[in-house]
């Protein structure tokens, strides 16, 4: 049993018997307002996918760490490489009860292809970051809906191809509340046909996996 927790766009927490992990660490969330910080309680672990700024913020990084005991950031060499210049030490391997998979990030307008982490936790959940690349999937996995560097239709289909039981909408920022809900609904109606659920949460809601 554990406790997702959506933040804002793609920075969410997992929290089970064994404490609490958040994933992406982006500007979004801490700089937006959309949530108070302190109600994200104590971390013990930080899961980054990749080096752009919505999904890693150093300052948010630092205020994880300054706040808690024994935090661990975990991320590929691309995040250890930008987080040494602030001075944040970053373990590059996998902790004990995750898995990763080691992918490109799909092409962004500028034509860059980064690398990105895609991380599993305790066989529950995966967070593929930006990137469709990733060949398998826990039960739940966190999906991109509204994308620079793709589209609501091939995220539609990457569900379909890796066919998790559930998703958790991430990555729609951009989109008003109303609209976040509008895209999730579509994509979810879909998706019911293929026997996978959307959860849908918005900025600071919670699901039991």
């Amino acid at each position: 049993m554990a406790t997702l927790r959506r933040l804002t766009n793609s920075c969410l927490t997992v929290t089970d018997d064994h404490g609490t992990t958040l994933f992406d660490p982006g500007f979004f969330t801490f700089t937006s307002g959309a949530i108070d910080l302190d109600s994200i309680g104590d971390v013990q672990r930080v899961l980054i996918t990749h080096e752009h700024g919505d999904h890693v913020h150093p300052d948010f990084v630092r205020w994880l760490l300054d706040r808690g005991t024994d935090v661990v950031v975990h991320g590929p060499q691309s995040v250890a490489d930008l987080l040494a210049t602030h001075d944040i030490p970053v373990d590059t391997t996998a902790p004990a009860g995750t898995s990763v998979e080691d992918v490109v990030h799909e092409q962004v307008p500028s034509g860059a292809r980064p690398p990105n982490r895609a991380w599993t936790i305790d066989g529950l959940f995966t967070h593929p970051g930006d990137s469709y690349q990733p060949a398998t999937t826990a039960p739940v996995l966190a999906l991109p809906l509204l994308v620079p560097w793709g589209s609501t239709t091939a995220s539609v289909a990457f569900a379909r191809r890796l066919a998790p039981q559930q998703v958790v909408p991430i990555h729609d920022f951009y989109l008003s509340s109303s609209g976040r809900e509008f895209i999730a609904g579509m994509a979810g109606g879909v998706l019911a046909d293929d026997g996978i659920e959307l959860i849908a949460l918005d900025w600071g809601q919670s699901a039991t996996l």
